[in-house]
Formats: structure tokens, C-alpha cells, sequence
């Protein structure tokens, strides 16, 4: 009798950790993602968003071939200083307006001076970035999905601590897998007119300049 109650005891709990290890695997995975991960996980090419066709046509030496390659970056105090103080002057300085209003057409990415859309906040914050001595290719343009389903750009910064975003949503730079968004791709690391895809069965492409 012990024997067996012993056994439907030790059953239950087997079942119990398979059913907790089990929910805890999937909840960690969500579009292809692991949000236990300090990196996005890319999964090979994409096409380029149409506005950043366009935008590499008017700005050819903006995309040019990255000077050098390099690996993530180290952060410290004073990379995070400048991450925090860019993402806020920015957002400060920009008056969120969409394409439509502003240029007459739904997509048309370029640097702002006092108004424009997510991917101008994005492009301006790559450029000052970079002028303060940041690898290019650890600042790279991201379209995702946001709270609700609209496309977005934000720019993510690719360090040794893990990937981190600067946001016109939002002031404070945040690491990527604590936002609520959809990932969808990100301009490559290896050139600026190429994209990744973050998502391993990417349907449609997503026209970010849809959400101020």
C-alpha cells in the first residue's frame, strides 16, 4: 500500500516539474526569439524595408560599406551616459509627426530637424551615435511589431552585455527582450543595405513609418 502510494506520489511529481520545465521552455520562446537571451537571434536574409531603399538613394555615402567590422562592443559608464543622453535629447527635440503629414506620402525616411516619424528619431540617433565614435555596425535600424500589431522602428545597439534599444516611445534604453513587441528584422551587421530576418518564417514586410 505504501509502495503504491509512494509511487502515485513520486508520478505526480514528475509530472508536476515536466509540466512547470516544460511551460517555462515555451514561455521563454515566443516568435522565433529567446527572451532568455541577452542577443536577438537572426535568421538569415530579408528584404529591405522600401523607405530604406529609397533613403540609400538620396544618402549613398550613409550606406556605404562599413569601414570596419567590429564585435559587440563593451558598454561602460560613459557609452551608457551618452546611449541615455541621445535616446532622451532626441525624443526631446523631435516632434513625432507621420510621413503622410510631413512629406505627403506614407513612407519617406530621412534625418528630422524638429518633426518626423520613428525611423528619422532612429537615423538621427544612429548618426549622432556615430559621430561620438560608435561602430557603425553595432547601430542597426529594427522593425518590429508594437503593443498593437502596428509596425515600429526602433535602433538597436548591439554590446558584449547583450542587445539594447533606443526607443521615441520611451526615454529610458531598455534591453531588447523587455519590450512588448514583435520582432521582424534589423538592418545586417555585415553591411548597411543588407537586412536580417528576425523572424524564422517572415510573411510580409512591415512598413514602420504606419506608427508615429
Amino acid at each position: 500500500m505504501y509502495r503504491v502510494i509512494y509511487s502515485l506520489a513520486f508520478f505526480a511529481i514528475c509530472i508536476s516539474s515536466y509540466s512547470t520545465n516544460a511551460t517555462a521552455e515555451f514561455a521563454v520562446w515566443v516568435d522565433g526569439q529567446n527572451l532568455a537571451s541577452p542577443h536577438m537571434r537572426v535568421y538569415g536574409n530579408s528584404k529591405p524595408p522600401i523607405g530604406h531603399v529609397r533613403f540609400c538613394q538620396r544618402y549613398p555615402r550613409d550606406c556605404e560599406k562599413y569601414r570596419q567590422i567590429t564585435n559587440k562592443i563593451s558598454l561602460n559608464k560613459n557609452r551608457w551616459r551618452q546611449l541615455v543622453t541621445i535616446n532622451r535629447a532626441v525624443n526631446k527635440a523631435i516632434k513625432p509627426v507621420t510621413d503622410q503629414e510631413h512629406h505627403g506620402t506614407i513612407e519617406y525616411w530621412d534625418y528630422p530637424s524638429s518633426s518626423g516619424d520613428c525611423e528619422d528619431y532612429v537615423l538621427l540617433k544612429r548618426r549622432l551615435l556615430a559621430e561620438n565614435g560608435w561602430p557603425e555596425n553595432s547601430l542597426l535600424i529594427t522593425v518590429v511589431r508594437d503593443e498593437e500589431g502596428a509596425g515600429h522602428a526602433i535602433l538597436t545597439v548591439r554590446t558584449k552585455q547583450g542587445d539594447y534599444l533606443l526607443d521615441n516611445k520611451r526615454d529610458e534604453v531598455t534591453v531588447w527582450n523587455k519590450v512588448p513587441y514583435r520582432f521582424v528584422k534589423r538592418q545586417s551587421a555585415r553591411h548597411p543595405k543588407y537586412w536580417d530576418s528576425l523572424y524564422p518564417r517572415e510573411r510580409e514586410t512591415i512598413r514602420s513609418s504606419s506608427q508615429r
